[in-house]
């Protein structure tokens, strides 16, 4: 029971980090308004929040090995509940952009002490796949959730419902997390994470899953919009599924792990493989069936390394699990950073989005040699 309880307490975490990755993106045109502003400064609030997730990945992942996952997860939505009530204050831009910096640090640190406490209450690779899809389903819920209270809530429906997350899931985590161990440095412990090689091939898996994914994902619907004779909202369905098929395959890679180990490197060149197709399929999008397939590749393929990735970090570094895991994680966040403005210009450019499409996947099919052998998928 208490393992469940613990399991529980940190997809509740994961969830809640996920949810402020989706609450401004249904009133995007909103928000403008409220603000006075156009739909580019809005996009400044989400670079601000994934600029500070990303800059806490290995400090929080320490702070979850030092302190135990249970506080540095009732920290982290303190830290969002802080940031949701201050964008609350007023509608000024300015303020909001510090409002979701502040709002990154708790996401960062959530997600991070999440995945540690599903890892340290006993959850195998298949309970970290369960988490990953966990975390990231209400980004999406958010996108249809949010303009259904925008009527009555207006411009504050982002920060209303993702307070109201946070200390629900406070509530939560107090009740239901075990108690937590303040720990110290094991004798002859490494330094830390930046330098450990070991480290890398599990970075660069997860960089070619996660990241390459999400950049795909946020720029598939306008390619399918321009090179195919799709409607907007069959291009639109077509283009989720590269993100809603990974809620289902990040729990698939983690039951491989679990239930067939020495199938583990199979399915993640499997998906190396599949991901690249997926992608190429993408960038031809006629016939539409070949861009569904294509769809589906993508979304197993970007899915299944969650679970293998994370567990082998913490497997490296059992005196620094949740830091290695932190590492592994900033890689990837690294790519989305950068690569997401870097294919959007590619759009402007001859081809309109194929070439920054075909970069994504020769970037994918060159992580392949990472998982060419067996030793990459580290087993607990």
């Amino acid at each position: 029971m208490s393992r469940r309880r613990g399991v529980v307490a940190g997809c509740a975490l994961g969830a809640t980090s996920g949810w402020n990755f989706g609450n401004l993106g249904g009133i995007a045109s909103e928000l403008a308004g409220a603000y006075g502003v156009g739909l580019a400064t809005i996009g400044l609030l989400t670079t601000a929040m994934v600029m500070t997730h990303l800059a806490i990945q290995i400090p929080g992942g320490k702070a979850s090995d030092r302190f135990g996952p249970a506080r540095a997860g009732a920290m982290a939505l303190v830290v969002l509940s802080a940031g949701n009530a201050l964008a609350l204050a007023g509608p000024e831009a300015g303020l909001a952009v510090a409002a979701r910096a502040i709002v990154g640090v708790g996401t960062g640190l959530a997600f991070i002490s999440g995945s540690a406490l599903v890892r340290e209450s006993g959850g195998g690779p298949l309970a970290q796949g369960v988490f990953g899809g966990v975390s990231l389903a209400p980004g999406g819920l958010a996108l249809a959730i949010v303009p259904q209270l925008e009527d009555a809530l207006g411009w504050r429906a982002p920060y209303w419902s993702s307070l109201a997350l946070a200390l629900l899931v406070l509530a939560a985590v107090l009740a239901l997390a075990p108690a937590a161990v303040q720990r110290e440095r094991p004798p002859g412990a490494r330094a830390g994470v930046v330098r450990d090689r070991r480290l890398y091939p599990l970075a660069i898996l997860y960089m070619a899953s996660y990241g390459i994914g999400l950049v795909l994902a946020n720029w598939v619907v306008e390619l399918l919009q321009r090179h195919s004779s799709m409607s907007d909202g069959v291009a639109a369905a077509v283009g989720a599924l590269t993100l809603v098929l990974v809620v289902v395959s990040r729990p698939l890679g983690g039951w491989i792990l679990e239930a067939h180990p020495g199938l583990t490197w199979q399915a993640l060149a499997a998906s190396i493989v599949g991901g690249t197709a997926g992608t190429i399929a993408l960038i031809a999008a006629e016939p539409a069936w070949l861009a569904v397939l294509g769809a589906l590749f993508v979304g197993i393929g970007a899915g299944i390394p969650f679970s293998p990735a994370f567990t082998g970090a913490a497997v490296a570094r059992p005196d620094a699990p949740a830091a290695a895991v932190g590492l592994v994680n900033t890689a990837a966040n690294l790519v989305v950073l950068v690569g997401t403005p870097l294919v959007g210009l590619t759009f402007s450019l001859s081809g309109e989005g194929r070439l920054g499409f075909a970069a994504l996947a020769l970037l994918w099919l060159a992580a392949l040699p990472v998982v060419s052998r067996p030793r990459t998928a580290a087993s607990p």
